[in-house]
């Protein structure tokens, strides 16, 4: 949680409240449901919350924006942006019911009222979006095809509409179709730890 205040200082009570609430819920959800790596869960502030947090700070979403976690897995990235913006929608969408099981139930836990989990794939899920948020799910002209009907054209922020990825690893050949629509920015930009050296937030305007 220090982690957190480090690069978040000026969190409400009930944003600090919400994210102290983690730790003890993904323990809690992931001896029953394994949605985060045994191994990697006493990293879950820096590998996942922190991780997450990486859009935050590329996009402050204003009030009224509306987001999509494509492929959520146990809730990353959006649980934490959620937290993080109160005052925007997030709908958590993957394709294994078990790990939305655990998003509901961490949402309801942490009084996240505006979190919707729903089970489905993303090729069917019809829902328009300022954004479309994820963590390498899938090769991102891929994600591109996937994600373009479900991006809406009204602009709230100071990024157009689009698709926004952690991905880590070199995305050099796997943009290159895309490469007019992409920008790519280190999360090291924001980010000390080195964790955080080869990983990216890769956005794609819609």
């Amino acid at each position: 949680m220090e982690l957190i205040k480090k690069y978040f200082p000026h969190l409400t009570a009930r944003q600090t409240e919400q994210f102290e609430a983690l730790g003890p819920l993904y323990n809690e959800w992931n001896a029953k449901i394994n949605v985060i790596s045994r191994r990697d869960i006493d990293n879950l502030y820096e590998h996942h919350v922190l991780h997450s947090l990486g859009i935050a700070r590329l996009v402050n979403f204003r009030p009224g924006t509306s987001i999509m976690d494509l492929g959520t897995g146990g809730g990353f990235p959006g649980i934490p942006l959620a937290i993080m913006f109160p005052e925007c929608r997030f709908l958590l969408l993957d394709g294994t019911k078990k790990k939305i099981l655990v998003c509901t139930e961490i949402a309801r836990s942490l009084g996240l009222d505006n979190v919707t989990a729903r089970w489905g794939r993303a090729e069917e899920e019809k829902g328009k979006f300022h954004f479309v948020v994820c963590r390498a799910v899938m090769p991102l002209p891929d994600l591109v095809k996937v994600a373009r009907k479900n991006i809406c054209h009204e602009q709230l922020n100071a990024l157009p509409p689009g698709v926004i990825c952690l991905k880590g690893g070199e995305l050099e050949q796997e943009t290159r179709p895309i490469k007019s629509l992409t920008d790519i920015v280190p999360v090291s930009d924001y980010f000390e730890e080195e964790y955080f050296q080869t990983k990216n937030i890769v956005y794609i305007s819609l």
